[in-house]
């Protein structure tokens, strides 16, 4: 089992980390900042970001950090916080694609695709595709996402991509975090086929207390279910921070490229990160490779194989 005490030095690595100004995200950059990684903290909004990274280097203050603001939910936004990475830093090292929604009422992002698999997919294909000559193809660069529990309820309906007919926050949410982990395998098996030496994994945060089970109650205006999701939070939740030790393992532990960390406690809702093997339906090859083609014609990114 991983713990905080596990993690490696990582002076002179540079890590970008989606989502990055609450809950999993920020805790995440808190771990590895405390270890001396150069952590680039991508935010949707520029006043929290700025909120985070002052919190972040009160608690490190030597900590090496910095802003990108980043909208997933716009590709206009994805390519010009990409353009503004690659200006900024020749290189990095580990991407972790964190930032998500979950379980809102019926949106749309800006590009016209249903919010969740817009935001949790499509936002992190286009962005993890724009920035991938960036990454360490020498010495083993990773790029990390995080799925969910509720993948193991998802199904792929290509019929509701890019939005779909009839609108069920549930069904859309646990599709998303399915495509995650259908995304990570497909591009672990890419960059085997191709002269890299990155590595993709997939995690979960098992059920952890952060701001994303509040969105959706907040944005439906129900006080009943914001009550019910603060009552489940604290009768069942793990902090923020043992969630997080499963996205900073698989960033920086000893795993292998397609691996999958979570918890194992309590049918891995809780408890210290462990690699396990996600639902059959998410090491689907055909599934995957259709889902890739899809969200690269969605999207208008192309990955650069080979590298």
């Amino acid at each position: 089992m991983f713990t905080e005490n596990d993690i490696p030095r990582m002076d002179g690595k540079v890590v970008v980390v989606t989502g990055a100004n609450s809950g999993i995200g920020f805790e995440a950059s808190r771990m590895l900042a405390g270890r001396g990684a150069h952590v680039v903290m991508s935010c949707r909004d520029e006043g929290r970001m700025g909120a985070a990274l002052t919190s972040l280097r009160a608690m490190v203050p030597d900590a090496k950090v910095e802003g990108l603001v980043l909208d997933l939910a716009s590709l206009g936004s994805i390519e010009r916080a990409s353009n503004e990475l690659a200006n900024s830093h020749p290189h990095i090292d580990v991407l972790v694609n964190n930032a998500g929604v979950m379980a809102v009422p019926e949106r749309t992002t800006v590009d016209g695709f249903e919010l969740q698999f817009g935001t949790n997919h499509l936002g992190h294909f286009a962005f993890t595709g724009r920035i991938l000559p960036l990454l360490d193809h020498v010495n083993g660069g990773r790029v990390v996402t995080v799925s969910s529990l509720l993948h193991r309820q998802g199904r792929i309906d290509f019929g509701a991509i890019p939005r779909p007919g009839k609108y069920d926050q549930g069904r859309q949410y646990s599709m998303s975090k399915l495509a995650n982990l259908l995304f990570t395998y497909e591009l672990e098996r890419r960059f085997r086929k191709s002269s890299s030496t990155a590595i993709a994994i997939g995690c979960h945060p098992g059920y952890s207390s952060t701001n994303l089970q509040h969105v959706g109650p907040k944005m439906r205006g129900s006080l009943l279910e914001a009550l019910m999701m603060r009552a489940m939070n604290a009768l069942v939740a793990q902090p923020a921070a043992v969630g997080a030790l499963a996205t900073v393992m698989a960033a920086t532990g000893d795993v292998r490229g397609g691996d999958y960390v979570g918890g194992t406690r309590m049918n891995q809702l809780r408890g210290l990160p462990e690699v396990l093997r996600s639902s059959p339906a998410s090491y689907d090859h055909e599934t995957a490779e259709r889902l890739w083609g899809v969200s690269e014609t969605l999207t208008g990114v192309t990955y650069p194989f080979p590298l």
